[in-house]
């Protein structure tokens, strides 16, 4: 039986505290989407570390971090990342993306990210499912199909259109782009699956101690995260699955 084999692409350096209780985001990421058996590598893109693209074929799918950067920056770094994106897609790569991974994804493809015009979306934000229109089948494996989902969201950048041939799946009422799927193989979602409520919380400390953001959106956000819990088994099965599901499997 063949072995499933992944690559994070580290978008963003671990903080003090990832560092210290998790011994970094990479092993945030494959407790949230890894597996018994599978062989997991890192990246880390935000310091020039990229796999060799003739080793790509290797890979059964890569994850993209979020990151403090800007998906529409002109780095070196992000552009590199770019175009890894564009050959990943050329070869039907499953990709998912979180957060800037999503908002980089989309950029890399043709559609359009940018600044939030209605600022930060920091905290627990409820995620409506485009589910009357078309559900992509690895919705379809959770047990009960919801209209809506609980996600863990930090960014003031979003998605504005998405690129061609995609299709939105989620939406809420800050952000137009949710979710998005291209195919069987690119999933991008703007909140974060992978979160645990203590990460989100030490990033709303930090934020507010570098006065990225003010007081009362802090304290809103961190309110909400003692009074409701993020969905994260629904949202772990479906990063799971759609990593892990056979290229064969119909999204019709």
């Amino acid at each position: 039986m063949k072995v499933g084999r992944y690559a994070v692409l580290l978008a963003a350096r671990d903080s003090e505290y990832v560092e210290r209780v998790y011994g970094g985001y990479f092993n945030v990421f494959i407790a949230a989407f890894g597996e018994e058996g599978e062989r997991w590598d890192l990246f880390r893109v935000v310091d020039d570390e990229f796999p060799d693209m003739s080793e790509l074929y290797k890979y059964d799918g890569f994850v993209i971090s979020g990151s403090p950067y800007d998906a529409y920056g002109n780095d070196y770094w992000i552009l590199k990342l770019c175009f890894l994106l564009q050959t990943l897609d050329a070869m039907e790569k499953k990709v998912l993306g979180i957060c800037f991974g999503h908002q980089v994804l989309c950029r890399s493809l043709g559609g359009k990210v940018g600044k939030a015009c209605s600022g930060w979306d920091i905290g627990l934000r409820t995620v409506k499912v485009v589910k009357d229109l078309w559900v992509p089948s690895f919705l379809e494996e959770l047990d009960e199909m919801p209209s809506a989902l609980s996600i863990i969201e930090c960014h003031q950048d979003e998605v504005f259109e998405v690129p061609m041939g995609a299709q939105v799946v989620a939406f809420s009422e800050k952000t137009g782009v949710e979710m998005f799927v291209i195919g069987q193989h690119i999933l991008g979602i703007q909140g974060h699956p992978e979160y645990t409520k203590d990460i989100l919380y030490n990033i709303i400390d930090r934020l507010l101690d570098n006065n990225s953001i003010q007081r009362d959106i802090a304290e809103k956000a961190k309110f909400g995260l003692e009074t409701a819990e993020p969905d994260r088994k629904s949202w772990e099965k479906i990063c799971r699955d759609f990593l892990k599901r056979r290229q064969n499997s119909s999204f019709s």
